[in-house]
This record gives C-alpha cells, sequence and structure tokens, in this order.
C-alpha cells in the first residue's frame, strides 16, 4: 500500500507540473471585437482543433481529468 501512495504522488506532482507547462504554452483567447458583432468563424478558427493550440486545450482537458481523479483516489487512500 505505501509503494501505492508514494507513486500516487509522484503522478500527481508529475501531472501537476505538465499541466502547468501545459497552460502556460496555451495562447491567450483574444476574439476581438469581432465576438461582439456575432462576426462569422474564420478558416483558422474552423481548423484550429488540428493545430498545435487545439492539441494544447486536448491535452489540458484530459490532463485535469487525471489529475483530479489522482486527487481523489489520494484523498480516498491516505
Amino acid at each position: 500500500m505505501r509503494i501505492a501512495k508514494i507513486a500516487l504522488v509522484l503522478l500527481f506532482v508529475i501531472l501537476g507540473v505538465a499541466l502547468s507547462a501545459i497552460i502556460l504554452m496555451q495562447e491567450g483567447k483574444s476574439d476581438g471585437l469581432g465576438a461582439l458583432s456575432g462576426s462569422t468563424d474564420t478558416y483558422w478558427q474552423k481548423n484550429r482543433g488540428r493545430s498545435v493550440e487545439g492539441s494544447l486545450e486536448k491535452f489540458t482537458k484530459f490532463g485535469t481529468v487525471a489529475f483530479f481523479a489522482v486527487a481523489l483516489l489520494l484523498d480516498i487512500i491516505w
């Protein structure tokens, strides 16, 4: 049981550092004044999911779920 706790704590720390790095690598969401007037999406916005920024968003979502799952497991077994 002690080994499982140590492994989960290490995973928790690694996920925390990785999430911090991924979040810092992302660009800000600056829609500008186009968002106020309801302008249509550009080609870049439609294909953003296939770009590096889209991948970073996916990794952030997955990492966040994993981070909270490990936090919950640590709370249960601690």
